[in-house]
């Protein structure tokens, strides 16, 4: 939109401050719903966060004012679209501290970004008895394109194990990142365990054997100041829909000499510089990753989330989160039997909180709790090797965002209470 396109997107500096919870509650209009008759109280932003009031009308004015194709255009409507659209890949680069928008490339999600990595820079470079190495607690999106790779390329997955307390266990890590290390992947944040995992260090041990760093950071960036350069990694993919943004918009950052020679994921329009019945060559980065008419106005609907977030500030995002997400610790942990999930020090970990009731199955406790009007997410939560490490079948998970309260986590306990007495417990 061009009035979005109008404004800078240097970041200021970070300001610390307490952030007003009932005013950003303002700014949801979802909030003022009410399910089965109750306030709601939404607990499953790790899974979709919801959007604000800014966002929403961002993605309604360019439907209204600026709706056309982008890049191919030379009519007015498609230079503002196309203006809008590439202002956001800009925001993206230095709200992340990118070199420049051009390793930037934009997909639907974070799985699609892995997928492309996958069938792209691991279509050239792994081969047979090659290792890649993942975690135990990635989600599905980051191993299972890794899987499959493995599997067509007679390649081998090691993978990093967890300890009790649901950290990494690094003490084999010189052992098991080696001079066959090919590829390390690894997510930022757990969205089951809410670990944060030490990305730098990792990386750094990587990088002595010409490895190449992948970082899922779905979780991590709408919760943390995100740094690619002082991560370490080669690539870092992310999704706009769990950071205030809408759906169906993902991001890939990669080095640009990485990118240069990766080959299309997709073909056909836009993607190519030249075609002739004998011969076809690729447009310069990013284009030459993003075949077609892409999600042009959720994207540009993207660039009011990120506004948002550098409003609030991301160290205080941060800090809110952890003190909210130890809150909920606290109150957790006094309801018998309970069992959280995930490291207990809030200082190592995001504001998803799994746990599991020794009598009641976790699809039980969601269905109850919505009963109430209150929205958690219960399942396998897209890890089921590591639900296997942990011996569960599936959690109860209730996961935390920056229009989220202590009086919210109050309801949920005192509903998971009312909960044990529903089922005669």
């Amino acid at each position: 939109m061009h009035t979005n396109a109008d404004k800078k997107t240097t970041a200021t500096p970070p300001v610390h401050r307490e952030l007003d919870v009932e005013t950003i509650r303002a700014d949801f209009p979802i909030l003022n719903e009410r399910v089965n008759g109750h306030p709601l109280v939404y607990l499953d932003s790790a899974a979709s966060s919801q959007k604000p009031r800014s966002v929403i009308n961002a993605l309604l004015e360019y439907y209204r004012r600026d709706n056309a194709n982008i890049h191919r255009g030379l009519h007015t409507l498609a230079e503002r679209a196309t203006g809008a659209y590439e202002h956001t890949r800009t925001h993206i680069a230095k709200f992340i501290n990118a070199d420049e928008p051009e390793e930037i490339v934009l997909t639907r999600g974070t799985t699609e970004a892995i997928n492309l990595l996958a069938y792209t820079w691991g279509e050239q470079n792994i081969g047979e008895g090659d290792e890649i190495v993942v975690t135990e607690m990635e989600h599905h999106a980051n191993f299972v394109p890794w899987y499959q790779l493995a599997q067509r390329k007679g390649a081998i997955i090691r993978r990093i194990p967890i300890t009790v307390c649901g950290h990494l266990d690094l003490s084999d890590i010189d052992t098991i990142i080696n001079s066959r290390t090919k590829l390390v992947t690894v997510v930022h944040m757990s969205n089951v365990l809410g670990t944060i995992n030490p990305i730098a260090e990792i990386a750094a041990k990587a990088k002595k054997h010409g490895a190449i760093v992948v970082s899922d950071g779905a979780q991590a960036a709408p919760a943390m100041p995100i740094d690619v350069k002082d991560l370490g990694v080669d690539f870092y993919a992310f999704s706009s829909h769990k950071m205030l943004g809408p759906t169906g918009v993902g991001v890939l950052y990669g080095k640009r000499h990485l990118l240069e020679a990766m080959p299309p994921f997709n073909f056909g329009g836009e993607m190519i510089q030249e075609v002739r019945f004998d011969k076809v060559t690729w447009a310069e980065l990013p284009h030459k990753f993003e075949a077609g008419t892409p999600n042009i106005a959720d994207v540009v609907a993207f660039d009011a989330a990120l506004h948002y977030l550098e409003d609030l500030g991301m160290e205080n995002i941060h800090r809110y989160e952890r003190d909210l997400t130890a809150y909920a610790i606290e109150r957790l942990s006094e309801l018998p039997g309970l069992e959280i999930q995930g490291p207990r020090e809030t200082e190592q970990r995001g504001a998803a909180v799994s746990f599991t009731d020794p009598d009641i199955h976790p699809h039980d406790i969601s269905t109850f709790l919505d009963s109430h009007g209150i929205a958690i997410r219960a399942g396998h939560h897209c890890a089921q090797p590591l639900m296997r490490v942990l011996g569960k079948v599936a959690t109860a998970r209730a996961s935390f965002y920056v229009y989220n309260d202590r009086s919210e986590v109050d309801t949920l306990v005192e509903a998971l209470k009312d909960m044990r007495k529903y089922f005669c417990l």
